[in-house]
């Protein structure tokens, strides 16, 4: 299997992911949107960065049950509830030094939201994964 990504030169140049994704995938893997939640069900404790922490982890934990690793990621959608643009960097900049940080090289999107599903939960991250 081969993924190919690709920026366009009529397209503005990108922080680090591609406009473009594609693949030849025999199997696709669709994460559930990976919350900031410890084993336990509750949202971590900390900042926004300790979400980010903990939504690693679990991403980590989701993809190698499915056999998939970062570098199979071939979407990401990180959605922020915040209208603050430093804090949305900082989230960026978290996601691409992780250890998951290969799954942004490709095609990723970064949205403030107003309100995400649990009480006290500032980010969540939508994963799509493509395998041989």
């Amino acid at each position: 299997m081969t993924i190919q990504r690709q920026n366009p030169p009529s397209l503005h140049p990108t922080p680090g992911y591609h406009h473009v994704t594609s693949v030849d995938a025999r199997r696709t893997v669709h994460l559930a949107g990976q919350c900031p939640l410890s084993p336990d069900g509750k949202v971590v404790p900390g900042d926004v960065l300790a979400q980010v922490d903990q939504i690693v982890a679990n991403t980590e934990a989701a993809l190698a049950h499915a056999g998939a690793t970062p570098e199979d990621v071939v979407r990401t959608v990180i959605y922020v509830a915040t209208s603050d643009r430093p804090t949305l960097g900082a989230v960026w900049e978290r996601f691409v030094n992780s250890p998951i940080a290969a799954a942004f090289t490709t095609a990723s999107t970064l949205v403030g939201v107003t309100c995400l599903g649990f009480s006290d939960q500032v980010v969540e991250l939508d994963v799509t994964a493509a395998l041989a």
